[in-house]
């Protein structure tokens, strides 16, 4: 039976992947993929798991031509958008990347695509302007606010409102440009640019790592806004004045928790755990023994992994108090 389309199937409609044990049927995995390329996804998972499926069993699965053609394409634009001097034509239709080493001093460029030969400049990546300087990129003009266009003029309030609602539901990604959608509402920030891969906060539109949210950067994981400057300078004269406090008491809380709670959870695993047919075998008093034993031997391990829990957590959230919050609150 597949697992995702709950039919029977013979044991040849579930064909081998290469990147994991999975299985499923061919009609869902073709579907699946159909669904995941016609959405510019090239980093496809495993429709089970995170592992990620190889091109050559994408290939095999795709029975369309031209959805393997298209996957190929987002395949190589994938690995172009992370190179620093790759352009793109900014002609309309066009998309041809020109590789363009060493041309920040003669910033001119030609599209090389035939039937093309636009000129555009190297830095700002609109066409070329030999006259003057280079002019910020305009918002392009399919996400402008149809609903903005035809409004009255007594209605213009609401189109221009209309028309900002809209600017904030997309936005562009900081490594490829790609225009990312999302519904400003207040979900999670942390964004995954399905084009080049990029990890990117919605709110402050910058590269980030897993502790971008923890630092004094203002960006909350959740919410349509990141904190105001005076906001975020409370909060880290906060945590700076409290630290002591606050680390003191998380220590006070931590140490019997884990040396008492240690014995305690394995006393309980040894009683409860194991097969039915092993506690079966034992007597009351060889049970009475195993438990003992593993409460004996915990309550001797447990002050060494309080001692090095807090040893070493006392330290770091030291550091990151009076290090990162501390230099963050100086700039």
């Amino acid at each position: 039976e597949c697992p995702l389309c709950l039919l029977p199937q013979p044991p040849e409609a579930f064909p081998a992947l290469a990147s994991c044990a999975h299985r499923s049927c061919q009609a869902c995995l073709e579907q699946y993929l159909r669904i995941a390329v016609s959405e510019s996804r090239v980093q496809v998972a495993c429709p089970h798991c995170p592992a990620a499926l190889q091109p050559a069993d994408v290939h095999r699965l795709l029975a369309e031509p031209a959805l393997r053609d298209k996957y190929e394409e987002f395949l190589l634009r994938r690995l172009l958008v992370a190179d620093p001097g790759t352009r793109w034509c900014p002609a309309p239709d066009c998309s041809y990347a020109v590789i363009a080493y060493g041309c920040a001093e003669c910033p001119r460029l030609t599209c090389g695509r035939e039937g093309c030969g636009m000129e555009f400049c190297y830095h700002c990546r609109q066409p070329w302007h030999p006259d003057g300087p280079c002019a910020p990129a305009l918002l392009a003009p399919s996400l402008a606010n149809p609903a903005a266009q035809l409004v009255h003029p007594e209605d213009s309030a609401h189109g221009e409102t209309l028309a900002q609602a809209e600017a904030e539901d997309v936005k562009v990604c900081p490594r490829c440009s790609a225009f990312i959608m999302k519904i400003n509402d207040g979900s999670c920030n942390r964004m995954n640019c399905p084009v080049c891969g990029c990890l990117f906060c919605w709110l402050c539109l910058q590269e980030i790592s897993d502790v971008h949210f923890l630092s004094p950067s203002g960006c909350t994981f959740w919410g349509k806004r990141p904190w105001s400057r005076t906001r975020k300078i409370l909060w880290q004269l906060g945590m700076v004045l409290g630290a002591p406090m606050v680390i003191s008491l998380v220590a006070g809380i931590a140490v019997p928790v884990i040396t008492i709670g240690i014995p305690i959870y394995m006393g309980r695993k040894v009683l409860a755990g194991g097969p039915g047919s092993r506690r079966s075998s034992l007597s009351g008093c060889q049970q009475c023994l195993s438990v003992t034993s593993s409460v004996l031997l915990s309550l001797f391990v447990s002050p060494i992994i309080t001692a090095v829990t807090v040893g070493v957590g006392v330290p770091l959230m030291l550091t990151y108090v009076y290090g990162v919050v501390v230099l963050s609150l100086c700039r």
